[in-house]
């Protein structure tokens, strides 16, 4: 059970009839502007007055890459990351995954044949996705896996079911292209196999051209088939502890990771670049240019606002942190001297 600190109560020193009264008043009169309309027409003025001020100072001269750069490495590298967020992180994927799992929403609900072709065109189509299909098709690691699969294939012909690799489905494959199969023993075979599956592989994965328009129709034509289906059935295979243990290694990569000074790095050219573009934008065209204007200034205060501040008004937080606030003036040197002219 969390325990709740009690709000500290100092008491109030004493004040001159006069000044209590102007204390007083003061209290009443901020808290009226807090009230109603008046906090609308509050929030407009003030916003106005500080998007004016905004656009008059640029984000260099507001704050330097430095404090930017030690405010990100407090949040992203210093800051605990307690087993409560993991186990927060695994209960909200959990809790994600029973609603996927009995929803009834279709994988056509959320995005449309059309715009899963133009996604789908898209991504087959970037320079990046071809050159990584490249590299996988040239890759030794990937015509070892071919060679392994057409010795796995050949073993079980020979030994599935009794059958000599003659008369297995597999065995008159090869045999119709021409090949001498050897007779003897399973490892015999694996060794003459592998030689011909390795040359085999290697001619193939030299004359493969990857076709755009075929990958991207079977991609299509896969999403298309589905599109009346519930997204529940994607997870067939999946259970919720699955889900849950998936958690564990991103969160533990998370924790290695941003340890390492390749992550500090990147934050911290992360930053540069931005104050590169930004520096000498105003603060108010830098609001502007990550979509946050005058209006969802005015939305967001006027959403969050009210309530907060009802809730404390009713609680009498409110004339609590203006009277906190402003009986050290009345108190002071300074509201005497100015009461008397001086």
């Amino acid at each position: 059970m969390t325990n709740t600190p009690e709000p500290a109560h100092s008491p109030e020193p004493p004040l001159e009839p006069v000044a209590a009264r102007l204390l007083d008043a003061h209290v009443d009169f901020a808290m009226q502007q807090l009230r109603g309309e008046n906090y609308h027409n509050l929030v407009v003025d003030e916003i106005e007055h500080a998007l004016a001020e905004a656009s008059q100072i640029t984000l260099a001269e507001a704050v330097t890459p430095t404090m930017i750069k030690n405010t990100a490495a407090k949040y992203a590298v210093q800051v605990p990351v307690e087993g409560g967020i993991a186990e927060l992180v695994s209960e909200v994927a959990a809790r994600l995954y029973e609603l996927t799992a009995t929803t009834d929403v279709s994988f056509g609900e959320v995005i449309d044949s059309r715009r899963f072709g133009e996604l789908s065109a898209l991504l087959v189509e970037t320079g990046v996705t071809q050159r990584v299909l490249e590299r996988i098709l040239s890759s030794e690691v990937f015509a070892d896996f071919c060679v392994a699969l057409v010795q796995h294939a050949l073993a079980e012909s020979v030994t599935q079911s009794g059958k000599s690799l003659a008369r297995s489905r597999f065995g008159r494959i090869v045999g119709g292209l021409g090949a001498r199969m050897p007779q003897g023993p399973v490892e015999r075979l694996e060794l003459r196999a592998e030689g011909l599956a390795r040359r085999g592989t290697r001619f193939l994965l030299a004359h493969t051209h990857t076709d755009e328009n075929v990958l991207v129709e079977a991609v299509n034509e896969l999403w298309r088939r589905n599109l009346d289906n519930p997204l529940s059935s994607a997870l067939s295979t999946i259970s919720v502890d699955d889900v849950e243990d998936a958690v564990v290694p991103v969160y533990e990569f998370w924790r290695t990771f941003r340890d390492t000074d390749y992550f500090r790095m990147l934050l911290d050219e992360g930053i540069d670049q931005v104050f590169e573009k930004y520096g000498d934008v105003s603060l108010y065209d830098l609001l502007l240019d990550l979509g946050v204007g005058r209006e969802d200034m005015l939305e967001e205060a006027l959403r969050f606002g009210p309530p907060v501040i009802a809730l404390l008004d009713e609680r009498g937080y409110l004339q609590s942190v203006l009277r906190r606030r402003l009986i050290p003036f009345y108190a002071s040197d300074q509201f005497r001297e100015a009461l008397a002219g001086r």
